[in-house]
């Protein structure tokens, strides 16, 4: 049966469908104040040879009219809620590292003004008098914050409000970098830093989850300026793949082929790895869900880092296509091994285990359903299994969080995370012998 948007008369019971098609998702649905218009999200899941599409559909309803997609540029919505007056959209989206907010004329059909476009903008929230929109604003260098916007100034400074949690004071400071491809197009993501102190700062790249997402928002977990304050500095890339770039830079790797994710990614790890005040001999790689996924197939690829830490990573896909909760999708999507071997042999981290020469700490939760835990325990067995030395002198090690699922979640187990991923850092880029979080810990 196929996913679709209906109106329902609460009444009568009469139902209207409004859309409704195979391989395509409708969400979110806006029904204007007035309801004769309604916003609903469209979803093209795509196939193999067919990237995925994301677009928001305004309908007239109680017309005859086809719905008519609203153009967002590169925008990716992630948000939208209708003002006062019926015709006034609002829309928040992921779009180049930041969000952008933005005033759509339903009457008009078109965009009218950008109100911001320097954070991550969520909770969109218009005055009844449609003077102000107010919304949670958020970026990598500032936790969620409420704001108000006012709704007829363009791409302005927003007025601060009173936070209950404000943003703790930061450990260094933030830096946009960008780096140019020989396809033309350009590589962007954000740099922490610490203060310069003693000398070029060690490295850590963290590989975002998803893939469909960009770093542009604050995290408390996987949070930057933890490995800030420890003297890192940390890279957060948003390679193919990422949102806010347009549909061009999902279809440029798709469909979630590694190789053209990793060159986005080193590329500008390159580039940053060039500056002064980064250390290119002391680097680091971590990656989560589909980071970990990354991870993992670049540790059969480069012996560039010094560790590697994997996080709910797909190991062997043809093993997780069938196992997640989301197998349907899986395999829908990317088929069998017998119907894209290539595909399989090229994309799968598990065929590279031979040519892995880095140390990989294995961090996984035991009520993962989407990255089932059998992903990490075959990795973890595909590595030991092949180490000839002393138990003793084993350089990889398992963190494997038993009442967690696909994020860290619990505080305990969250100071447990932090402090054995960067004491596993910290023995193998820094070289420290003690405190390095390299023993045995359990979460639970």
């Amino acid at each position: 049966m196929p996913y679709g948007v209906s109106l329902i008369d609460v009444a009568t019971g009469e139902r209207t469908v409004l859309a409704a098609q195979p391989g395509v998702q409708y969400g979110g649905p806006r029904l204007s104040p007035d309801g004769r218009r309604l916003v609903v999200s469209r979803e093209v899941e795509g196939d193999f040879d067919t990237p995925m599409t994301h677009v928001l559909l305004l309908h007239e309803v109680g017309t005859d009219s086809p719905p008519v997609q609203i153009d967002l540029g590169d925008v990716y919505p992630t948000e939208w809620v209708w003002g006062h007056d019926s015709h006034t959209l609002f829309i928040a989206g992921d779009w180049h590292g930041r969000s952008q907010v933005i005033e759509f004329d339903a009457a008009l059909g078109l965009v009218v003004r950008r109100l911001a476009a320097d954070a991550a903008y969520s909770s969109l929230c218009p005055s009844p008098d449609g003077r102000y929109v107010y919304a949670l604003r958020s970026a990598v260098d500032a936790a969620p914050t409420p704001v108000r916007l006012d709704a007829t100034d363009e791409d302005q400074t927003p007025t601060m409000l009173a936070s209950p949690a404000p943003t703790p004071e930061l450990p260094g400071l933030l830096v946009d970098v960008e780096t140019a491809m020989p396809d033309g197009s350009t590589v962007r993501g954000w740099l922490c830093l610490p203060p310069v102190t003693s000398g070029p700062a060690p490295l850590m790249l963290w590989i975002h989850g998803g893939p469909f997402m960009s770093y542009n928002a604050w995290s408390w977990r996987w949070n930057p300026w933890v490995a800030v304050a420890r003297g890192y500095a940390v890279l957060l890339p948003d390679p193919a793949l990422s949102t806010g770039y347009g549909p061009d830079w999902i279809a440029r790797a798709w469909p979630h082929r590694a190789e053209p994710v990793w060159r986005d990614l080193e590329a500008l790890l390159d580039r940053v790895v060039a500056r002064d005040d980064v250390d290119a001999a002391r680097t680091a790689c971590l990656g989560g869900s589909f980071g970990g996924y990354m991870t993992n197939w670049i540790a059969g690829h480069t012996d560039r880092f010094g560790a590697i830490v994997t996080h709910a990573g797909l190991w062997a896909l043809d093993q997780q296509h069938t196992t997640t909760d989301a197998a349907y999708w899986k395999s829908g999507l990317f088929g069998t091994p017998a119907e894209h071997p290539e595909w399989y042999a090229e994309n799968s981290p598990h065929n590279f285990v031979e040519q892995i020469r880095t140390p990989m700490l294995v961090v996984h939760g035991n009520h993962d359903y989407r990255v089932p835990v059998s992903e990490a325990l075959r990795l973890w067995w595909d590595l030991v299994s092949r180490f000839d030395g002393e138990p003793g002198d084993l350089p990889h090690r398992f963190l494997q969080l038993t009442g967690e699922n696909h994020w860290v979640l619990s505080p305990a187990n969250a100071v447990i995370w932090y402090e054995t991923v960067l004491g596993f850092c910290d023995r193998h880029v820094l070289g420290h012998t003690t405190g390095d979080g390299t023993g045995d810990t359990s979460g639970d």
